[in-house]
């Protein structure tokens, strides 16, 4: 008879470093072309004028300016509309 317990999974192994998500610039300070602005998951919220998305769904500046903050309304795929926060650099 073998006296070998059997190997069961692990409970404790989901000790995972965080994204580092959320607004990196606010409104009203300065920034330079290519700054990150906001790292995202999935497009919460929406590149205004003076910014571009990357693959990952970051916000950049595209120029150097002013980060400004609005609410807009964005049509969904359905056709229902939602509001979102637009990120622009002015």
């Amino acid at each position: 008879m073998s006296h070998v317990k059997a190997g069961g999974s692990s409970k404790n192994n989901r000790n995972n470093a965080g994204q580092r998500l959320g607004v990196k610039r606010f409104g009203g300070q300065t920034v330079n072309t290519g700054e990150v602005l906001i790292r995202q998951t999935g497009s919460t919220k929406v590149a205004g004028p003076g910014t571009f998305i990357s693959r990952n769904f970051t916000i950049h500046a595209a120029k150097d300016g002013i980060v400004t903050f609005s609410k807009i309304k964005k049509t969904r795929f359905t056709g229902k509309t939602a509001q979102r926060t637009q990120v622009s650099v002015i």
